[in-house]
């Protein structure tokens, strides 16, 4: 029998891992070494980021598989990063950690979540009820517009 997919709060041990994690997941996309390359500083966990937002990860048996990183403001939920190694992507994972991070904004009093999404997972967050609302610029690629997406909580 497989063992269950644990959920627990970031460390500071597990902030340059988890960064290295986000970094191969975002390559599964095709970029190339530069465009990766140009990334890093936005998908490298911080203790800033500790301290500013919430940070979960999942594992099993102490192998780090996943990552969310959710920011609640005025009943607003940004979800700022959610990665999942390549290796274990299709297998429910990003479920499960997108599933955490709505529980946890509506846990923290947030009606709705937005999206700033790569552009080939905007249909994977659609699939999960949210919808496109427009664009936002990269934090990392000047001139680059990523689509941006909300999700509404209901009751």
């Amino acid at each position: 029998m497989v063992e269950p997919w644990q959920t627990r709060p970031v460390e500071a041990q597990d902030l340059a891992p988890l960064s290295a994690l986000c970094l191969r997941s975002k390559a599964v996309w095709g970029y190339d070494e530069a465009f990766i390359e140009a990334c890093r500083e936005e998908l490298t966990f911080t203790e800033q980021d500790l301290a500013e937002t919430v940070i979960t990860l999942a594992e099993r048996s102490g192998e780090l598989a996943g990552v969310v990183q959710l920011e609640v403001s005025e009943g607003v939920a940004d979800l700022l990063k959610l990665y999942v190694e390549p290796t274990m992507i299709g297998g429910g994972l990003g479920r499960l950690l997108f599933d955490w991070a709505v529980a946890e904004a509506k846990r923290q009093g947030a009606r709705s979540m937005t999206i700033e999404a790569d552009p080939h997972a905007k249909p994977i967050y659609e699939k999960m009820g949210a919808v496109l609302i427009g664009t936002a610029p990269s934090g990392s690629i000047p001139g680059r517009e990523l689509p941006l997406l909300r999700l509404e909580f209901r009751d």
